[in-house]
């Protein structure tokens, strides 16, 4: 199973990145083929408004992950009161449908307060729904994320352990059970698009 694991900020030294190499680690120990996008890494001609019509040279290295991926993990930081703009502008440019309709996608939201992302996440979740993804209702949310982790990126508390492993175990299983729905369903929007 391909999994793309999305970092939703571009912010150097991110809790985030080291959240997401940590999910890597235990989806690799799950048997999946694991990508990360960096938003850091970024083009920054993405910022130019002709971006929407001519992606920016370079840019396939970062959609082309997310196309080709049988599942995406995105782990979302808080930034007042929603995820990062950086995050909004990378999915907008993504290939529709190609890009969501019918996609399985699971949130891991991160926030230095005690709500652990959970705007963030939520948001995110109506722009997934409207596009059709299929969204994996079992989220995570870390919170306290500047104490919570130890120096390898893992959670100090129970609850918070049990949770992150539970996710990568269902999340596997669930990209498993919708992948022929979501193969079926991407030939029929093709098909659609094309008249």
């Amino acid at each position: 199973m391909k999994l793309t694991i999305i970092i939703g900020t571009n912010r150097a030294g991110s809790q985030s990145l080291r959240v997401g190499k940590r999910m890597a680690e235990r989806y690799t120990e799950q048997g999946c083929d694991v990508t990360i996008v960096d938003l850091a890494e970024l083009p920054f001609e993405l910022l130019s408004p002709g971006a929407y019509k001519d992606r920016p040279e370079g840019f396939h290295k970062f959609v082309d992950p997310v196309v080709e991926a049988d599942g995406l993990l995105i782990i979302v930081p808080e930034y007042n009161g929603s995820y990062p703009g950086v995050l909004k502008l990378f999915i907008d440019m993504w290939p529709y449908p190609d890009a969501f309709d019918k996609r399985p996608v699971a949130f891991v939201g991160i926030a230095a307060g005690p709500w652990g992302g959970l705007r963030s996440v939520e948001h995110l979740q109506g722009v997934f729904g409207y596009r059709n993804a299929f969204m994996f209702p079992e989220r995570l949310f870390l919170p306290n994320i500047y104490k919570e982790l130890d120096e390898n990126a893992d959670c100090t508390t129970p609850l918070l352990k049990e949770l992150v492993e539970s996710q990568v175990k269902n999340f596997v299983a669930f990209c498993h059970a919708v992948k022929p729905m979501a193969a079926n369903a991407l030939i029929v929007a093709r098909a659609e698009e094309q008249g």
